[in-house]
C-alpha cells in the first residue's frame, strides 16, 4: 500500500472514530457525541468511512477521492448545524440575557478537532495520489 493510500485509510479510520468523541457539553451534565446529536447523520457519516475504507483498501482511487471530498463536505455541514442549534436552542425564552446564559453553558469540545483532521488526512492522502501527466524527457543520444 503506498502512503497516499495509507494516509487516506488513516484518515477514513479516524473519521469513524472520532464519531464516538464527545462533541458538545451541556451544562456540564451531559456529553453528546454524533449519535447523540443526530442519529442518522452519525450513520451516514459511518457509511461514508466505510465506504472509504473499503474503495482505499481495494485501491478505487477515483471512488476514494470523492468519498473523501463527501466526508469534509458532511463534517462541515454537521458543525454548521450544530453551531446554529446551539445558538438558537433558547430563543423561546423571551428574556435575551437567560437565553444568552443558558446558551454560554453548551460548550464544544474535544471531538470536533479528529472529527476534522479524519477527512483532511483522507483529502490530503486522494489528492496526493495522482498520477503525473507530465512525461520527463528522454535522452535519445548514444554514448559512443
Amino acid at each position: 500500500m503506498r502512503l497516499p493510500s495509507l494516509l487516506s485509510l488513516i484518515g477514513f479510520i479516524i473519521l469513524i472514530a472520532a464519531t464516538y468523541c464527545p462533541m458538545l457539553s451541556a451544562f456540564g451534565l451531559l456529553t453528546m457525541n454524533v449519535y447523540k446529536m443526530n442519529q442518522p447523520f452519525g450513520f451516514l457519516l459511518l457509511l461514508v468511512g466505510v465506504i472509504g475504507i473499503l474503495t482505499t483498501f481495494f485501491n478505487q482511487t477515483k471512488v476514494a477521492r470523492l468519498t473523501a471530498f463527501v466526508s469534509l463536505a458532511l463534517v462541515a455541514l454537521l458543525l454548521l448545524a450544530a453551531f446554529l442549534k446551539v445558538k438558537t436552542s433558547f430563543s423561546f425564552i423571551p428574556f435575551k440575557g437567560i437565553a444568552a446564559y443558558l446558551t454560554s453553558k453548551i460548550k464544544f469540545r474535544w471531538g470536533w478537532i479528529p472529527l476534522f483532521v479524519g477527512p483532511v488526512l483522507a483529502v490530503i492522502g486522494a489528492l496526493s495520489s495522482r498520477k503525473s501527466l507530465i512525461v520527463p524527457p528522454q535522452d535519445t543520444t548514444t554514448a559512443v
